[in-house]
């Protein structure tokens, strides 16, 4: 009989391994909805001369608003009518603060409502890095140059030239649209608060929310070179942490066991050496269910056997770090460490800075007491500097995903739509109050270049792409 036992345990061990292969065989991608096309035409030449007046406005935001250049604020304010003379014919157009503008292009039906945003503040650029001047908004060889091409007022100006276009043709959309743009989104600012708060105010819950985030990418899912356009339909959420120990000085030659400066790094270790749990959040999954269906046939092994396999893809984002474990957990970085401020004296008192970025279904108190666990040392002073939960998670199912989809389908044909977590911060997490559907889209096909020149050095976009996203907002706001 113990060959019988010996068969029945094989058969066993086959079906086992056979089901998680039949799952990856039929994990194949879902019929792909097809739009018709879209045609549309821009007047190119002031598309691009258009965003090459905006760059030359040297509209740098800081925390601290003293250091701010307001001239450079205001001749961006007075260029917009200059340039878009019938969107300020049409809408109605308010300053709600010093950083809030809000026009309101008024539809047949104002029951429903959808907003399109972008921030209008740049970060500033060390000059003496870059190849061409950052704010002469330089044409050269078929690109702009110039901070602000692509982070965002290649996106406001992508809006205004279709809303100035489609006024210009005797459009009059179905329902209302608002343009929201904010002056201090790179220092979390009040612009965006302001305009959220005057829609509660007013009882407005917009049926779509567009702003910046995800773009048309190349090779950024494993196994996936076709290109895809990732929605973000949440961020992760934000934290400052500063971690301080206070010691009693004195010459270096006769130091204590461990130093204040040594302490902070034990713990600096402890913590990096301990990462945050990994946890799939709605974004991720769904964006492992649409591109992982593309994959290879090893990835798709994985993504469709999520429960099996997790361990290992938690394994694979650790050793890789970077985008794909950002995905899976909540990361944190240490940017800062400051001591002694002589070679030779301990510190009375040292300190270092960490910079989470949180993930859907986690809270900064959950992770300042992770943190503290993690260190557990009581000598170690934790203190949040800023911190804000991670946003609401937008629908991916209904019109206003509908209407992004075929936009996206239109513009940038063969390309994979897919839902993702956005990393980063934007203006439109304060939207998640008042809708549901808040999507972030940069509007442009982006390499790793490009994306780096983001706050980057070299920032540059080229000049067919500013037109394609001018086609996008013509398309999207066409539905509305």
């Amino acid at each position: 009989m113990t060959w019988l036992y010996v068969l029945i345990a094989v058969l066993i061990v086959l079906i086992l391994v056979s089901i998680p292969v039949v799952r990856a065989m039929r994990f194949r991608p879902k019929k792909q909805e097809t739009y018709p096309d879209f045609p549309v035409k821009c007047d190119e030449e002031k598309a691009v001369s258009d965003l090459a007046e905006m760059v030359r406005c040297k509209t740098v935001s800081d925390t601290d608003e003293s250091k701010e250049d307001e001239k450079e604020f205001e001749k961006f304010e007075k260029l917009l009518p200059a340039l878009f003379p019938n969107v300020y014919r049409v809408c109605e157009f308010e300053k709600l603060s010093k950083r809030s503008l809000l026009f309101r292009w008024k539809g047949k039906d104002s029951s429903v409502s959808r907003v399109l945003m972008a921030h209008y503040d740049v970060v500033s650029a060390e000059q003496s890095l870059w190849k061409k001047p950052a704010f002469e908004g330089i044409v050269e060889d078929g690109v702009l140059w110039g901070r602000g091409t692509l982070d965002t007022k290649g996106t406001l100006n992508g809006v205004m030239q279709a809303a100035e276009q489609l006024i210009k043709e005797g459009f009059v959309p179905k329902n209302d649209i608002y343009l929201a743009f904010s002056g201090n989104e790179e220092t979390n600012g009040y612009g965006a608060p302001t305009i959220v708060k005057y829609f509660k105010e007013k009882g407005i819950r917009p049926a779509l929310v567009c702003d910046e985030g995800g773009a048309v990418v190349d090779k950024v899912f494993p196994g996936v070179s076709a290109p895809c356009a990732l929605i973000g339909i949440a961020e992760k959420g934000l934290c400052n942490v500063r971690f301080s120990v206070e010691g009693k000085g004195g010459h270096a030659s006769a130091p204590p066991p461990h130093t204040a400066v040594g302490k902070l790094s034990k713990a600096c270790a402890a913590v990096e050496n301990r990462p945050f749990p990994a946890r799939i959040s709605k974004p991720a999954r769904e964006l492992f269910d649409t591109l992982g269906r593309h994959s290879t046939f090893v990835y798709r092994l994985i993504f469709a056997n999520l429960g099996l396999f997790r361990g290992a893809l938690d394994a694979i984002c650790k050793k890789s770090g970077g985008e794909l474990n950002a995905l899976m957990r909540t990361t944190v970085a240490f940017t800062q460490m400051s001591g002694s401020k002589g070679m030779n004296v301990l510190p009375p008192y040292a300190e270092m800075v960490a910079n989470l970025r949180i993930m859907c279904g986690e809270s900064v108190d959950d992770c300042v007491k992770y943190l503290k666990e993690t260190i557990g040392d009581d000598e170690i002073k934790t203190e949040v500097v800023y911190g804000m939960n991670p946003s609401n998670v937008s629908e991916t199912e209904g019109e206003a995903w509908d209407m992004m989809k075929r936009a996206i389908s239109q513009t940038w044909k063969e390309t994979l739509v897919a839902p993702y977590l956005m990393l980063a911060c934007s203006d439109s997490r304060h939207y998640g109050e008042i809708s549901d559907h808040v999507y972030r889209f940069s509007a442009m096909a982006l390499s790793k270049e490009e994306r780096a020149s983001i706050h980057g050095n070299d920032e540059k976009i080229p000049l067919e792409k500013i037109v394609r996203t001018v086609a996008f907002y013509l398309r999207l706001i066409s539905q509305f």
